[in-house]
C-alpha cells in the first residue's frame, strides 16, 4: 500500500468516526486511537496525536450546527470547560511518561465503565422538579427542541460535574479521545441534563480540552501531519454527517450505538494492553 491509498483508507475509516463522534458526543476519538493503534499497527502516541486534532476539526464541524439548532448549552460548556482545561494539561503531561501498554488498558477500562453507565436508564426527573439554587444563579437552566416542541429542563449537582470534568480532561490528554464519553456521562448522570443537549455541549467543549493537550504533543513531535491530515478531513467530513443526523434520531438509539461501540473498542483495548501488543 502506498501513501496516497494509506491516506485515503485512513480517511475513509475517519469519517466513520468522525461520524458516530458527532452522533453521540463521543468525539471521533473514541473510535479513532483504537482503530490506528489495533488495525494498522500505529503508534499509540501518534495515533493519541492525530486523534487530538481530529478531535478539533470535529468540534468546529459540529458545534456551530447544533447551537443553531438550539441544543447546545452554552453557559454550560464554557463553565465546565475550565475544569477540563486543566485537566488535559495534566494528562497530556503524564501520557510522555506512561508506558503505551499501560495506556491501552487505562483507554479501554474507561471505554467499558463509560458503557456500563450509560446503560443504566437516566434517573426519572419528577414533574415537580426545583430548580438548583447554584445552577439557577449561573444561568445554566434551558431548553432544547424535540419532537413534541421545546422542553425545558433544569441543571443539578453543579460542583459535582464540574470535579468530574477535571477527570474527564485529564482523561482527553492521556488517552486522545476528547473525553466525550466522560463528559457526557457526567452531565446525564450526574447533573441530570438531557442526553441530546449533553452530547451537543459534548461537542462544543471537546475542542477546547483537544487543542491544550494537543499543544503538548506538539511540542514533542507526536503529531505526524501525513497521518493527521486525511485523519482531520475524514473527521471533518463524518462529524458534518452526524448532526444531521442527531437531530432526527430517537435517544434511545444513542444510547444503544454509544454502548455497543465502545464496549466492542473497550474489549479490545484491554487485550491488547494486557497481553503487550501495543
Amino acid at each position: 500500500m502506498n501513501n496516497l491509498e494509506f491516506s485515503l483508507v485512513i480517511g475513509v475509516c475517519s469519517l466513520g468516526a468522525g461520524f458516530l463522534g458527532a452522533l453521540t458526543g463521543l468525539g471521533g476519538g473514541v473510535a479513532l486511537v483504537p482503530l490506528l493503534t489495533l488495525l494498522f499497527h500505529v503508534d499509540i502516541r501518534y495515533a493519541i496525536g492525530a486523534s487530538l486534532v481530529s478531535v478539533i476539526a470535529t468540534s468546529s464541524g459540529a458545534a456551530a450546527a447544533y447551537v443553531k439548532e438550539g441544543f447546545t448549552n452554552i453557559r454550560i460548556g464554557m463553565f465546565l470547560e475550565i475544569a477540563t482545561t486543566l485537566g488535559a494539561l495534566l494528562g497530556a503531561f503524564l501520557a510522555l511518561m506512561v508506558p503505551t501498554s499501560a495506556i491501552a488498558i487505562i483507554f479501554g477500562a474507561v471505554l467499558l465503565f463509560s458503557a456500563y453507565l450509560s446503560g443504566r436508564p437516566q434517573p426519572v426527573v419528577p414533574e415537580d422538579d426545583h430548580p438548583d439554587l447554584l445552577a439557577t444563579r449561573l444561568g445554566m437552566n434551558g431548553s432544547y427542541p424535540s419532537l413534541d416542541g421545546p422542553r425545558s429542563y433544569y441543571v443539578h449537582r453543579v460542583p459535582t460535574g464540574f470535579s468530574l470534568m477535571f477527570g474527564a480532561g485529564a482523561l482527553s490528554g492521556l488517552l486522545g479521545i476528547g473525553s466525550g464519553a466522560v463528559k457526557v456521562l457526567a452531565m446525564d448522570q450526574a447533573m441530570k441534563i438531557p442526553f441530546k443537549v449533553s452530547t451537543t455541549t459534548s461537542n462544543l467543549m471537546i475542542g477546547v480540552t483537544a487543542a491544550a493537550s494537543a499543544g503538548v504533543y506538539l511540542n514533542r513531535g507526536y503529531v505526524d501531519p501525513g497521518l493527521a491530515m486525511p485523519v482531520t478531513l475524514g473527521v471533518l467530513a463524518g462529524s458534518l454527517i452526524g448532526t444531521k443526523v442527531l437531530v432526527k434520531t430517537r435517544t434511545r438509539w444513542l444510547r444503544l450505538v454509544f454502548s455497543t461501540v465502545i464496549v466492542l473498542l473497550g474489549l479490545e483495548m484491554v487485550y491488547k494492553g494486557v497481553s503487550g501488543h501495543i
